[in-house]
């Protein structure tokens, strides 16, 4: 059958030269999950159709920003080396434009006549996805992909796993034969989608195509491409490819980066500044600074010379650049975020600082703290008002994004940009703060460290193995204070769904541990006024919290998996849970920091054979 002629191909979707509002809708997403579902780099599916989402590279027009409002965070976007971040576009209700996407993946097939190739050989017309033999039946995306943990992503070779038994007859190009897939229906195994061709090699089906080493065994390595990118230069890859499916979560993972608005940056003057940083950083006095003022603000008097030397003199104390520029130097200035912020959650705000423009409002509760003693939790603090900024900084495949190194990060854009994508989120929380010296005591015990060194070890061999040089990989932070005040978070959570209002999967923590630091923060935050009712707060004062704590650590003394679960040696991922299980301690996955590892029920409440290992035994019946 001779072919139809091909048909003229209008310009492609990431062509500049085509205007922004000439290309077709694919659909909507929310605002939000531009940054954690669908960002830059992920795969989306549209109807029966497959797109990546394009990078943010301004030459290419990739993201409209006229229709991306800037936002600032001072301190993130120090620490991150930007200037601003910006707000995905709206609804499509709201906005005259969206997101650029590209087609991938490029092979498809027709469910009619089975064929598989490249887009491009149905021949359809530009904008569609149809198979022209068939009267224009719709394709199907490849259901897999291959891809490597530095990020990049490629078609999987159906070519090269079709006629691999055929190696050793010479076989080095193409076939010239045309491949069909089909699906036995025997199963829903892979074992059931075969695959053909014409120039008579034996059927073979899909198993085995996801084992770790199939794909390096027939000789195929990862070209380096990116196809989220315009342009992009393939570049240079030691990485093994994986099989893996379009739709899976490993295909694409965000790295976020979060920073709570704390005074002095939290009433909106800082990014009145923004245009002025440069400028305001060269002057060393007063007067120099008030007279700048008058020029580039004038009949605002809203802007006092005290105002703006009080955030160039925080700006110095917080600048990232003095640790260095390594990755521990990185991993140290994110840390470097947390330890201001909680001491700003310890201290909380002088009341002159709560104006209407105040972002952060913090104080502690009028009643009496000392019904938490026995808890041994420090005075706790209402965090009324709060905004967090979470940011976009890249984003993996197959690694895990909290335990990668920043080598394994794909970049958003093909050249550097001074902003990334984020989402601004407004709520309210309660800060929990445990007493230091009680738990250096309890942290002492032999039993107690000999748990946490069982959980770090399998921890720093999942860090390493998954880690391009092992030797740069920063510990495990798994200590006796993290480890409990993780767990702690995690059933005071759920806890406060059942008396809340807010389902767990609304609620988040917020870790403060180290040597100096023993507190964690539960808030709920969402892009609207919803997040700040009052249901969290409510939940914060001392008569409440000490109900809570003794009813949610008397529900820790037992799972519904016991006696499996208190007695497990090693749980989770890699063995990095011991006594912690979806019945018990976990969380849904938008709650937790860290991907509902590190957690250990018997720390807090202890175990039949030893309930002292418990820092809170005194307080639960066994």
């Amino acid at each position: 059958m001779t072919p139809p002629p091909a048909r003229r191909r209008r310009r492609t979707e990431g062509d500049s030269a085509v205007p922004r509002l000439a290309l077709p809708r694919r659909g909507s997403v929310r605002r939000s999950q531009m940054i954690t579902t669908y960002g830059v780099g992920s795969l989306i599916a549209v109807d029966n159709e497959s797109f990546i989402v394009s990078g943010i590279d301004d030459a290419y027009r990739s993201w409209p920003l006229d229709e991306a409002p800037n936002i600032y965070e001072h301190r993130l976007a120090r620490v991150l080396g930007v200037t601003h971040f910006r707000l995905p576009p709206a609804s499509e209700d709201t906005s005259k434009d969206g997101i650029r996407v590209r087609r991938f993946p490029l092979w498809h097939s027709c469910p009619k006549c089975q064929s598989l190739q490249h887009v491009r050989g149905f021949n359809p017309l530009a904008g569609k996805n149809v198979c022209t033999d068939c009267d224009d039946e719709p394709l199907v995306p490849s259901r897999f992909v291959m891809a490597c943990e530095d990020g990049h992503i490629d078609d999987f070779p159906y070519w090269k796993w079709l006629h691999r038994k055929n190696r050793d007859e010479g076989v080095t190009g193409r076939c010239g034969g045309q491949m069909s897939m089909r699906f036995s229906g025997r199963s829903a195994s892979l074992r059931s989608i075969l695959i053909s061709c014409t120039c008579g090699v034996p059927e073979v089906s899909m198993e085995g195509a996801f084992r770790r080493s199939a794909l390096t065994d027939l000789g195929v390595r990862c070209e380096g491409r990116r196809p989220w990118l315009k342009d992009a230069p393939a570049e240079f890859c030691t990485q093994a490819p994986r099989t893996l499916q379009r739709g899976s979560s490993a295909v694409w993972q965000p790295v976020l980066k979060s920073a709570l608005s704390i005074p002095p940056w939290s009433d909106g003057l800082a990014a009145k500044l923004t245009d002025h940083w440069e400028d305001l950083r060269s002057f060393s006095s007063r007067a120099e600074i008030e007279i700048y003022l008058k020029g580039a603000f004038r009949g605002d008097n809203s802007i006092s010379a005290d105002a703006v030397m009080e955030l160039l003199e925080a700006e110095q104390e917080e600048d990232p650049t003095r640790e260095g520029d390594s990755d521990a130097a990185a991993v140290s200035r994110y840390q470097a975020l947390r330890r201001q912020e909680y001491e700003r959650l310890c201290s909380g705000n002088a009341l002159r600082d709560k104006g209407r423009e105040e972002q952060f409002i913090c104080e502690p509760p009028v009643t009496d703290p000392s019904v938490l003693a026995p808890f041994g939790v420090s005075r706790p603090m209402l965090v009324k008002r709060l905004r967090e900024v979470r940011a976009l900084k890249g984003f993996t495949r197959i690694a895990d994004p909290e335990s990668s190194s920043e080598g394994h990060e794909a970049a958003l854009s093909l050249t550097p940009t001074d902003w990334l994508p984020a989402m601004e989120v407004h709520g309210e929380g309660v800060f929990v703060r445990l007493d230091e010296n009680r738990v250096d005591n309890w942290a002492e015990s032999v039993a107690v460290a000999a748990r946490v060194e069982r959980m770090r070890t399998n921890h720093d061999r999942i860090l390493r193995e998954r880690a391009t040089d092992p030797a740069e990989v920063p510990p495990s932070p798994a200590s006796p204070r993290m480890v409990l005040l993780h767990t702690l978070a995690h059933v005071l959570i759920n806890e406060w769904s059942l008396e809340a209002g807010y389902p767990a999967s609304a609620l988040r923590e917020r870790l403060y541990t180290d040597d100096t630091m023993a507190g964690f923060l539960v808030y709920t935050a969402t892009s609207d006024s919803a997040g700040s009712l009052g249901g969290v707060v409510a939940q914060g004062e001392p008569d409440r919290l000490a109900e809570a704590l003794h009813s949610a650590l008397q529900r820790a003394t037992w799972c519904s998996a016991d006696p499996l679960c208190i007695e497990t040696r090693a749980s989770g991922v890699g063995g990095a849970n011991l006594a912690a299980c979806h019945a018990c301690a976990m969380l849904p996955e938008t709650s937790c920091e860290h991907n509902n590892i590190l957690l250990d029920r018997a720390l807090l409440v202890g175990t039949p054979e030893d309930s002292h290992l418990g820092f809170f035994t005194n307080v639960v019946e066994h």
